[in-house]
C-alpha cells in the first residue's frame, strides 16, 4: 500500500514537472519569432544514378534564437552558411538534422510552408531576380494579389509600403529604370505590403554602391522602429550591423561569435582570424590603442572615436599643467 502510495506520488511530481517545464518552453518560444535548434545541414551530391558522391555541412548544429522586434545581423565570410541558414527561415530548404521554428511553426511539416513564407518574407542579393512587372506599384501589389488579398485592399497596401521604403513617388516609374538602391527598396516594399512578421534579407546591399547601402539599411531601421517588423540580415558589410540588437557570426557552419555589436567588435583580432572585417573607425581605434593609446575597445562611430581622442588629450593637458 505504502509503495503504491508512493509510485503515485512519484509520477505526479514527474508530470508537474513536464507540465512545468512544457510552460515554460511555450513562453519562450512565444517570445522568439525565430528559433533553430540542433540545426544541421547537409548538402549531398550525387552521381547520375543516385550514388552519393560527396557530403558538404553547410551547417553544424546551430542554435539560434531571435526575438520577435529585434533587428539581428548574421556575419561570416563565403562558404560560412550564413545564407543556407536564411533559406531555412522561408522553408527554402529543410533540416538534415534538427529543427527551425519560425513564429511557432516548424518548417519541417509541410502544411506550414505557405504561412511561414507569409510570416518571414526573403529579399536576395539581386534585385532584378525579383522584378517581373513594368510599374513600380504593380510590383509590389503583385505578392499581395497571389494571396488573394481584395483588391481595394492590395492598393492601401502598396500605398503604405512604398511610403514606408520612400519610393511613392516613384510607383508609376518602370522599375527597371531605377538604380539598384532604389530597386532594392522596391523589392523589400513588395514584401513588406506581404505584412510579414519577419523580414529575411540575404546580403541584400551586396551590389549596391554606398549610396545605395546606406538607402536600404535605413529603410530597414525604420520598419524595425515603426512597424516592429522583424529584420534579419546576411551581410558581410559590418558597418551595416553597428545599431543591430544582436549579431551572430558564422564559420564553417558553426555558430562562433553572438552577442551585442560593442561586444563582437572589440573582439578585433579574433574577428581576423575568422577572415572578416570590422568598422573602419573600430580598426582605426584598435591600432591606435596598439600604438600606446589609451582607447577603450568596441569604439563604433567616428564620434565616438573623437569623444574618446578627446578625453586623452584632456586627460595630457591636466598631466603636463601640474
Amino acid at each position: 500500500m505504502i509503495n503504491h502510495i508512493k509510485c503515485d506520488k512519484l509520477k505526479e511530481i514527474v508530470v508537474n514537472e513536464e507540465i512545468s517545464y512544457t510552460l515554460i518552453r511555450n513562453e519562450e518560444n512565444n517570445l522568439n519569432i525565430v528559433k533553430a535548434e540542433n540545426l544541421t545541414f547537409e548538402y549531398i551530391r550525387r552521381d547520375e544514378e543516385g550514388n552519393v558522391e560527396s557530403i558538404n555541412k553547410a551547417i553544424d548544429n546551430v542554435n539560434i534564437d531571435i526575438k520577435e522586434g529585434d533587428f539581428v545581423a548574421v556575419l561570416g565570410h563565403n562558404g560560412s552558411g550564413k545564407s543556407t541558414f536564411a533559406k531555412h527561415l522561408n522553408a527554402l530548404v529543410s533540416p538534415t538534422e534538427g529543427s527551425v521554428w519560425v513564429d511557432r511553426m516548424n518548417t519541417l511539416e509541410h502544411e506550414n510552408t505557405l504561412r511561414i513564407r507569409q510570416t518571414a518574407g526573403m529579399v536576395f542579393q539581386n534585385p532584378d531576380n525579383q522584378i517581373i512587372c513594368t510599374l513600380v506599384d504593380e510590383e509590389v501589389g503583385f505578392g499581395p494579389e497571389n494571396i488573394g488579398v481584395p483588391e481595394d485592399e492590395i492598393w492601401e497596401r502598396v500605398e503604405k509600403s512604398l511610403k514606408a521604403v520612400g519610393m511613392y513617388d516613384f510607383r508609376l516609374a518602370n522599375p527597371t529604370k531605377l538604380s539598384g538602391g532604389q530597386k532594392q527598396r522596391v523589392a523589400i516594399a513588395g514584401i513588406v505590403a506581404m505584412k510579414p512578421k519577419c523580414i529575411v534579407l540575404d546580403e541584400p546591399t551586396a551590389m549596391l554602391d554606398p549610396n545605395g547601402r546606406k538607402e536600404v539599411i535605413e529603410v530597414l531601421h525604420e520598419l524595425n522602429k515603426k512597424e516592429n517588423v522583424t529584420i534579419i540580415l546576411i551581410t558581410h558589410y559590418m558597418e551595416e550591423v553597428i545599431d543591430a540588437d544582436e549579431v551572430y557570426v558564422m564559420n564553417e557552419g558553426k555558430l562562433v561569435m553572438q552577442g551585442k555589436p560593442r561586444d563582437i567588435f572589440s573582439q578585433v583580432e579574433k574577428l581576423k582570424e575568422l577572415r572578416l572585417d570590422v568598422p573602419q573607425v573600430t580598426e582605426l581605434a584598435h591600432e591606435l590603442r596598439k600604438e600606446g593609446l589609451d582607447i577603450k575597445e568596441g569604439i563604433l562611430t567616428t564620434k565616438e572615436l573623437i569623444t574618446e581622442l578627446e578625453r586623452i588629450r584632456g586627460l595630457k593637458n591636466v598631466n603636463n599643467s601640474r
